[in-house]
């Protein structure tokens, strides 16, 4: 696991844009940019220079300008993977960022593998796994209740909760610890009720936690919302007024949804997803009849139901 070699990648999304980041990180990774970098000041090396500054020069190969760039340096420990890492801001073009991977890799870096920047950071302990885990909810967010969730977990707010179980733990066994060294004397000092009122903190804790668990996966992954009702009560209708386009057909004919259709939208920060459903009802028609079954899958799956009714029907209690 104490791999030592130094390791780039490309950290904006793939595709040609204004600027590209390519990152390293290691023992190496200064010495490396120094080897290709020719800063506009002459003379001046990036392993002479602080840490968290910011140099402009351009990218070499042999006496060939392969590009301007911004160099950024962070040294060890204080930085993303807690080793030296250097980020190199370069055009955007699918080229240049080829270009500059294979002259890196060409000097002594390697490419790397998916997610082992964060995987250095968690064994350099610079975050912990469920910090590491936050880091690609965060990039993956696209919501306002799912950031607000993965940044509250990537600044230790699960961890923080851990730390303090296993704190007072810790207290206490070495207590106990401590009774079993002097067991012959006949003295407590553990507080049996503390252990018990410990005990109850504990249990309510890890239910809160795990309870917002299976918070933070709908708020991930959208509030699942079924709209289910008897056929033709405006079921299709309503899943294109939520959407604000026409996203389901709408006919007078009963039993047009024969399928599952869903779709997103966010509505005061947090992703919703609704589901149209085929209207229930006995039908002798294959096809209808497995749309109505997948109905009843989607109820269980929901977290809210909307049940739709026609407003001449009488509602039964």
């Amino acid at each position: 696991m104490n791999d030592e070699s130094t390791i780039c990648a490309i950290s904006t999304p793939p595709g040609t844009g204004a600027i590209a980041v390519i990152r390293l990180t290691g023992k190496e990774s200064i010495n490396i940019c120094d080897s290709i970098f020719v800063s506009k000041l002459k003379g001046k090396k990036l392993s002479e220079q602080k840490a968290n500054t910011i140099h402009f020069g351009s990218l070499m190969d042999g006496k060939i300008i392969i590009d301007e760039v911004l160099v950024s340096l962070f040294k060890s420990p204080n930085s993303y993977t807690g080793e030296d890492l250097v980020e190199l801001t370069c055009h955007g073009s699918q080229y240049i960022q080829q270009k500059i991977l294979q002259l890196l890799v060409k000097n002594g870096a390697r490419i790397a593998k998916p997610g082992e920047f964060t995987q250095r950071a968690f064994l350099n302990s610079k975050m912990d796994l469920s910090q590491a885990e936050a880091v690609a909810d965060l990039i993956s967010t696209s919501n306002e209740a799912a950031h607000r969730l993965a940044m509250n977990q990537m600044r230790g707010g699960f961890s923080n909760e851990i730390k303090y179980l296993r704190g007072e733990l810790l207290d206490f066994i070495s207590l106990v610890e401590l009774e079993l060294d002097f067991s012959e004397e006949d003295v407590e000092f553990a507080d049996r009720q503390k252990l018990k009122d410990l005990m109850n903190e504990i249990y309510e804790i890890l239910n809160k936690l795990k309870k917002s668990f299976e918070l933070g996966n709908v708020i991930k992954n959208g509030v699942p919302v079924a709209i289910i009702g008897e056929t033709n009560v405006g079921k299709s209708t309503l899943l294109n007024v939520l959407l604000n386009e026409d996203r389901a057909i709408v006919s007078d004919i009963a039993g047009t949804t024969r399928d599952i259709i869903e779709d997103q939208a966010i509505i005061n920060g947090i992703c919703f997803r609704f589901i149209d459903t085929a209207g229930i009802r006995d039908s002798s028609d294959i096809i209808e009849s497995m749309g109505i079954e997948r109905t009843y899958k989607k109820i269980d799956q929901a977290r809210i139901i909307l049940q739709l009714v026609d407003s001449e029907d009488q509602l039964e209690s």
